[in-house]
């Protein structure tokens, strides 16, 4: 079998990650894109507020706890996450950080493998879209 691109691999992170989002968070965001970067592998979701939320995002008090609940959500639901990339990718997970802008409705995760992917896949480093 052909060894998969970097392209493909990184559309394929991005689509599960939305199917996860619209499963276990009960909505999608409105676009998705996953970035491959040696042994780090960057995830930025756009619109990932709904209507009630974009509402509450008005005052300061409710940017709070749209974060607060939107971190305790993605905590609830980690390791399902995580077994996502690790299937995607054939590699484990060390770490996985997030943070989700309110005012611009983005949510960026960044997760740190146990290896170099670009190496794991045998892509040319110089070759990153």
């Amino acid at each position: 079998m052909p060894q998969s691109t970097r392209g493909e691999v990184e559309a394929s992170l991005a689509n599960a990650i939305i199917q996860f989002e619209k499963e276990h968070l009960g909505r999608g965001p409105a676009e998705a894109r996953a970035f491959i970067i040696e042994d780090m592998i960057l995830v930025r979701l756009r619109g990932v507020l709904t209507p009630a939320e974009m509402s509450l995002a008005q005052t300061a008090e409710g940017h709070g706890l749209i974060k607060q609940v939107r971190r305790q959500l993605l905590e609830g639901s980690r390791s399902l996450l995580e077994a996502i990339v690790q299937e995607k990718t054939g590699s484990q997970i060390k770490s996985l950080h997030t943070d989700i802008s309110v005012r611009n409705s983005e949510r960026v995760i960044v997760f740190t493998m146990a290896e170099d992917l670009e190496e794991r896949f045998g892509w040319n480093k110089q070759e990153r879209k």
